[in-house]
């Protein structure tokens, strides 16, 4: 297993949680508040815009399971792109979109996609993407939110998920790794196989 992190802004978190976390080789997510200019912010302090904080989700995954590109593309379904602080009912600049690394090396990735999104629609991409400069996890009533309250409100069509895991099975790693084995027979004169008695 190889545990990499990604932090995602998507509007209101309790929706991007819930979704990243139906994603095969997600291990935990987080919700919280990147990016502040003040330390360790609540809930009712980012609500003011006083604090350049964005609602943002921290998800640790197994990158042998899922790849970050299938991370960025499945995060791009649940957001509009084009939308400046704004997702769904969501106003505010705590509600702006973006995708924040703490790996230099998955910079390349995120601009790269977000750069063929831009090209290929034509449109504004208005998704910031840059280093994370810090990510205070937000209150206990926040976390899993959308698990603790089903009926909760989502701007994020969750069953989506189920349709991106459907769409890119074959690209899910460990999942697709895994072969059953057949007994096999012995050769003569080998009891215990051998190595000719495995495949190849």
């Amino acid at each position: 297993m190889r545990e990499r992190e990604i932090y995602l802004a998507g509007g209101c978190f309790w929706g991007t949680q819930a979704y990243m976390a139906k994603l095969p080789g997600v291990l935990a997510t987080q919700v919280g508040y990147a990016n502040s200019n003040s330390a360790d912010p609540t809930y009712e302090d980012v609500c003011t815009g006083s604090t350049g904080a964005a609602e943002c989700v921290r998800v640790r995954y197994d990158s042998d399971v899922i790849g970050l590109t299938l991370i960025v593309e499945a995060f791009l379904r649940t957001i509009d792109p084009t939308s400046l602080n704004r997702q769904g009912n969501d106003r505010g600049t705590q509600y702006r979109s973006g995708i924040y690394w703490t790996d230099d090396a998955d910079a390349f990735i995120v601009r790269s996609m977000l750069a063929e999104l831009r090209y290929r629609s034509g449109a504004n991409i208005v998704v910031e993407a840059e280093p994370l400069g810090n990510f205070w996890a937000a209150e206990e009533y926040h976390q899993d939110y959308l698990a603790k309250n089903p009926g909760g409100y989502c701007h994020v069509d969750l069953s989506d998920a189920s349709r991106f895991i459907a769409e890119h099975a074959s690209e899910f790693g460990r999942i697709n790794r895994v072969v059953k084995l057949e007994p096999i027979a012995a050769p003569a004169g080998d009891a215990l196989g051998g190595p000719s008695g495995l495949p190849s």
